[in-house]
């Protein structure tokens, strides 16, 4: 395994992944991207580390065949080509949070600083003015700070406030009531968090539903006299607007530590006395960078080693535990889509998945994407995988669905695919024995319930004696061991009115694991009974 550091980390985070035994870490300089050292290095790496400066777009991952991971050390993921990556599916990573202690006390540094005029004082006083009359402050505590979104920023200024005393109001649409509740942090529309408090904090991620979330109609809404903090993204505000509402006095001060254009030369902001400025160092400490560093070398480590995803951006992510529940589910739904492909003719032209019982709300999409990955494996498609599975299938014109089932008094899980071609449609369904074992249970309208090996000869028969005893004899005079027979059959119920009336005989089906490939001729001797109808070997 190879990984490449494209930009400095810390030493924890290199000597994590160094810690591999037959791995190799290649560390490079951001200018290495620049002179096409790194795109050599590409050619046979299986991970890469960036931060900010390395720019990985379509033409770079072109050279990166067989790169499978791609770790942001940071938030923002501006700097990578999430289509392109997807495409090719590379799993992007970042790491939200890691630096969100540091942003919270930058924040609230700010907010001190603006209530007690800090730099100002400092400046003055270096210039040999006294003006202690002039630099009469306000306290925070039993002020109301309002917090714009309540992610783990958010909540980490607002337990630093709580111990300042202050009241904290917040808008989320997004946060959980008792989340909120549990921070003491009284959750309000956005109108009312503006027209209620002293000082508001912008912590909300960049959309084009938030860019100048602050504009000229929010300023007007705001309690006179607000101090704004804003350590998120530059584009949340209205500059233009900012500015006059601070020369207006709406607005007394700004703490400002991003801009919409950085750096921001010849903003008229930096010349504003109301305003401190700082050139966007919210994360810049040295246990952010640390951290930071250390936690995309373990998630890198996590993804290439157990195929862990965590933090995830263009697929979902799981936590370990949420890993151990779902693979087996990932594993079956891959065999059921390599199944369906190889015993149903014709070009996919639908899938549809039905999750029956307690499934996670957001999670099946590593479901949906293992059995897509195991039906386009089978058809040539040897790159798909859990990221760029579905976006493969669309280029093919496959058409998905999914959707649920909660069964009354179903105890487990079970998962149904329907394959549609022009030839008709094939249905599967399976489940997950004791977290580990998966089962087939039904073909089309037959249940059964087989073991799915690696190896696997499918027969649907007539139900009429001799055919298990054909299928053992054959099979044994070509010295195939068979490893399980599992076998269902048509119930009378579900019968045509010629097989009730005895013209034909109910149908059968034989799923047989054996210990390795069954050569052609073994076939062909088996489809020599009539009652054979089909005699597939299939390979998982």
């Amino acid at each position: 395994m190879k990984i490449i550091i494209s930009e400095p980390i810390g030493p924890r985070g290199v000597r994590e992944l160094e810690s591999e035994s037959g791995w190799r870490v290649v560390q490079l300089t951001a200018e290495a991207a620049r002179n096409g050292q790194l795109a050599a290095e590409l050619a046979d790496a299986d991970g890469l580390l960036v931060r900010s400066a390395v720019k990985v777009d379509a033409r770079l991952l072109a050279a990166a065949p067989r790169l499978r991971v791609i770790g942001r050390a940071g938030i923002g993921v501006d700097n990578v080509d999430l289509d392109a990556a997807t495409r090719q599916g590379i799993v992007v990573m970042n790491t939200p949070g890691a630096s969100a202690i540091s942003v919270a006390e930058l924040s609230l540094a700010l907010m001190i600083s603006l209530a007690r005029r800090i730099p100002y004082a400092d400046a003055t006083t270096r210039a040999g003015q006294w003006e202690k009359k002039r630099l009469e402050g306000s306290e925070l505590a039993g002020k109301t700070l309002g917090i714009l979104g309540l992610g783990r920023v958010g909540l980490e200024l607002a337990r630093r406030a709580r111990a300042l005393e202050m009241e904290i109001i917040a808008y989320d649409p997004y946060i959980p009531p008792g989340v909120a509740r549990e921070a003491a942090v009284k959750l309000l529309d956005f109108d009312a968090v503006l027209a209620a408090s002293d000082f508001l904090s912008l912590h909300m991620a960049l959309t084009p539903e938030t860019q100048h979330v602050l504009n000229a109609q929010a300023f007007q809404k705001m309690k006179p006299g607000l101090r704004l903090v804003n350590c998120a993204r530059g584009e949340l505000i209205d500059e233009a607007a900012l500015l006059a509402a601070l020369e207006s006095g709406q607005v007394a001060g700004a703490g400002l530590d991003v801009f919409a254009q950085e750096p921001p030369a010849g903003s008229p902001l930096l010349r504003h006395p109301g305003v401190i400025a700082t050139p966007h160092i919210a994360g810049s400490t040295h246990e952010a960078q640390e951290r930071i560093g250390y936690r995309i070398a373990l998630q890198i480590k996590d993804y290439l080693a157990h195929g862990i995803i965590q933090n995830a951006v263009n697929v979902s992510s799981l936590g370990f535990e949420e890993f151990k529940e779902l693979r087996p589910w990932m594993d079956l739904a891959r065999k059921l889509g390599s199944l369906l492909v190889q015993l149903h003719a014709g070009a996919p032209l639908e899938l549809a998945l039905r999750y029956a019982g307690d499934w996670p709300e957001s999670k099946t999409e590593l479901i949906r994407n293992s059995a897509i990955a195991g039906l386009l494996a089978q058809m040539g498609h040897e790159e798909a995988n859990l990221v760029n599975a579905k976006s493969l299938a669309e280029a093919r014109g496959i058409s998905l669905h999914e959707g649920k089932w909660n069964a009354p008094g179903a105890l487990t899980r079970s998962l149904s695919i329907l394959l549609h071609t022009e030839q008709g449609d094939l249905l599967l369904g399976g489940t997950v024995y004791h977290g580990s074992a998966p089962r087939l249970v039904c073909m089309d309208d037959i249940d059964l319930d087989a073991p799915m090996g690696d190896y696997l000869l499918v027969l649907r028969n007539d139900d009429v004696p001799g055919v298990i005893g054909h299928i053992g004899t054959v099979l044994g005079r070509n010295g195939i061991n068979i490893a399980s027979f599992s076998l269902g059959r048509q119930e009378a119920g579900d019968a045509t009115h010629e097989q009730k009336r005895g013209e034909r005989p109910l149908r059968a089906l034989a799923l047989v694991r054996v210990d390795g490939p069954v050569p052609a001729q073994v076939l062909e001797e088996l489809r020599q009974s009539p009652s054979i109808h089909l005699a597939r070997f299939v390979k998982l």
